[in-house]
């Protein structure tokens, strides 16, 4: 059976390459039906906190990713780690030096292995000094740990970044004095920014919550990160966890550094908006308007549900929903200034909202194919055509010069207000 393990390191949030190889691990967990283990590696006891931890697994439950089994704690396991150290010291693998345990770098060999992604690697150990196993303060060093732990939990293939390809021969060669076999090795090219450099704040954030902040789905992040070293073909761009599972193929894995690429997230965050139904999208949407002032449980849920599927189709993130519709919550909304002097300092353009605002007044149905054969009549009746009436109405109700369409933005917002932001727009 195939088991893969994640093990994050609680000294800060989760990272999107680290979310990545959380990611791979799990699917090819999933799909091989094996198992998909967490191992918390806090040996920095000065910056390991709890608050990280939590941060983390938060994280990793919110993109959909689940484990088998509790968490182990490399913290809790010290004794485990001095007492192989010690074997090795009495076998004459390593020796002390004060209170430290060093591995003996045999010379003159070399380490092969054939990388799941990469292909055949080659290290002589004439370039490997003796290793580190347990630090003078009794903690163990990164790689020995992770070997002790990695047979402890019978991991069979370890999937993480090239930033460990040389870390692998060290590792190999603790498991040969160990007496034990290896896993297979497989490791996924680095994050790069759209400009070729290494992934940083300065391409948009880092780090998981930071898009969660921003109102990205899961299902997007996810989907965008699958995409990001792997490739189930271009009829499956826009992909579920689910799909992944299933089309999964670690063969497939490419072995060139992939982009992140923030417009391409923005292009597959839209697609899986478009997926969810209204209701789904109610409770998320609800925490943005509650951070943009606007008490969403004041609010009535059908008027909420409809303004959704208004604009859904328009929104590339969830935040981008109230900074669209805040003229529906109230009526301080900022006017596009450009647009105000094109389309509302005009005394014609004053005088046919004037107009415009009277007919609306004497509708007996404000819905949408009422008011727009208003529009269409008046339009008809001045001279003009009907954007004449459309730009400047839209303006005025709104503040904005793009949105859903006017007819039903209007019918939403009701007679009255409708009425109000026109006369209260003219000069």
């Amino acid at each position: 059976m195939v088991r893969v393990r994640f093990a994050p390191s609680p000294t800060g949030f989760l990272h999107l390459g680290s979310a990545r190889t959380a990611l791979f691990n799990w699917l090819y967990a999933r799909h091989t039906g094996g198992r998909f283990l967490l191992r918390v590696e806090d040996t920095d006891m000065a910056r390991s906190e709890p608050r990280f931890l939590d941060e983390i697994l938060r994280d990793l439950r919110w993109l959909g990713l689940d484990w088998d089994g509790e968490p182990i704690f490399q913290s809790r396991r010290f004794e485990l780690y001095r007492e192989k150290a010690t074997a090795l010291v009495s076998a004459g693998k390593a020796y002390k030096e004060g209170e430290a345990v060093i591995f003996r770098m045999e010379k003159g060999r070399t380490v092969e292995y054939i990388d799941r992604i990469h292909g055949r690697i080659s290290v002589r150990t004439d370039d490997i000094k003796d290793q580190v196993l347990i630090k003078s303060d009794g903690s163990p060093s990164y790689n020995f740990a992770c070997v002790v732990d990695d047979a402890d939990l019978g991991i069979t293939h370890i999937l993480r970044g090239d930033d460990h390809i040389s870390n692998t021969p060290k590792q190999i060669l603790f498991y040969e004095a160990l007496g034990l076999r290896p896993p297979e090795f497989g490791h996924m090219p680095l994050i790069l920014g759209p400009d070729g450099a290494k992934l940083s704040k300065r391409h948009g954030g880092v780090s998981v919550e930071e898009y969660r902040r921003q109102g990205f789905l899961p299902e997007a992040l996810v989907n965008h990160l699958i995409l990001l070293g792997w490739s189930p073909g271009e009829e499956h761009e826009v992909l579920t966890l689910g799909e992944a599972v299933r089309l999964f193929d670690i063969s497939q894995m490419g072995d060139v550094q992939a982009r992140f690429d923030i417009q391409k997230l923005r292009h597959l965050n839209a697609e899986h908006i478009l997926r969810k139904k209204t209701e789904e999208l109610l409770p998320l949407i609800k925490p943005f308007l509650e951070e943009a002032g606007i008490r969403s449980g004041a609010l009535d849920e059908a008027f909420l549900a409809r303004l959704i599927d208004l604009y859904k189709i328009r929104i590339k993130t969830l935040r981008e929903f109230v900074e669209k519709t805040d003229f529906f919550f109230r009526d301080d909304f900022s006017v596009e200034e450009e647009a105000r002097k094109k389309y509302l300092s005009d005394p014609s353009s004053s005088g046919r909202l004037r107009v415009l605002a009277d007919r609306l007044t004497e509708l007996d149905r404000f819905s949408a194919p009422e008011i727009e054969n208003v529009f269409r009549g008046l339009a008809e009746e001045l001279g003009v055509k009907p954007a004449a009436l459309i730009h400047p109405a839209r303006l005025a109700v709104s503040g904005k010069t793009s949105g859903a369409g006017l007819f039903e933005m209007m019918e939403l917002l009701g007679r009255d207000k409708v009425i109000e932001r026109l006369r209260g727009r003219l000069p």
